[in-house]
């Protein structure tokens, strides 16, 4: 799948306003839209649309399809992913990415406030398939990476299934599926290589 890099702190904070990552996650769901259905689908107003699909453009991580006129043109995302610097000796890099880190975190958890607050109008088999633990894990760093292109490896098949409909199963749903490892904060001693069981 197709990734953009941003290194350039001015777009880490251009992409890191809220509204901006609705536009993205919009165009990359839905495929191209104007502004005028953006406006439609997400309640903000045509010329905010507008004027925050230019400001995703100007830092590449939006364009035009060169259909339309005016606010009727289409725009859509220049890559299915955006990834950004997890360590850098810039400090301005730095503060620029920890912004943008944490506005997605937060995102992560008001959609899956959303996801609770709603689950009980679910069907039960849903309620039942999506996942909700955590576990602590002894590994090194490079392990950790390793884990993390693993997971990302058994996810390809279902990535794929982005842009081609017809592998899509009878009842698939579009699920966001989130996964996030960091070195866990010590409130004491623990035994080395003894591990927590995963829970629920």
């Amino acid at each position: 799948m197709d990734r953009r890099q941003l290194t350039d702190p001015r777009a880490l904070r251009a992409y890191a306003h809220p509204f901006r990552l609705t536009l993205i996650g919009l165009l990359r769901r839905e495929g191209a839209v104007t502004a005028t259905r953006a406006a439609e689908l997400t309640g903000e107003s045509v010329a905010g649309c507008s004027y925050h699909l230019r400001m995703l453009a100007k830092y590449g991580l939006a364009e035009q399809t060169g259909e339309g006129q005016g606010r009727e043109k289409p725009w859509r995302a220049t890559a299915a992913f955006t990834s950004w610097p997890g360590h850098t000796a810039d400090p301005e890099v730095r503060e620029a990415a920890t912004a943008l880190s944490l506005a997605i975190v937060e995102r992560y958890f008001t959609e899956a406030t959303h996801w609770l607050e709603r689950r009980h109008t679910e069907p039960a088999d849903w309620q039942e398939a999506a996942p909700l633990g955590d576990a602590t894990i002894f590994v090194t760093a490079a392990e950790l990476r390793e884990l993390d292109e693993e997971v990302w490896e058994l996810l390809q098949p279902y990535l794929h299934r982005a842009d081609h409909p017809e592998q899509r199963p009878a009842g698939a749903r579009r699920v966001s599926y989130v996964h996030f490892g960091h070195p866990a904060r010590d409130f004491g001693t623990q035994p080395q290589g003894e591990a927590e069981a995963p829970h629920s």
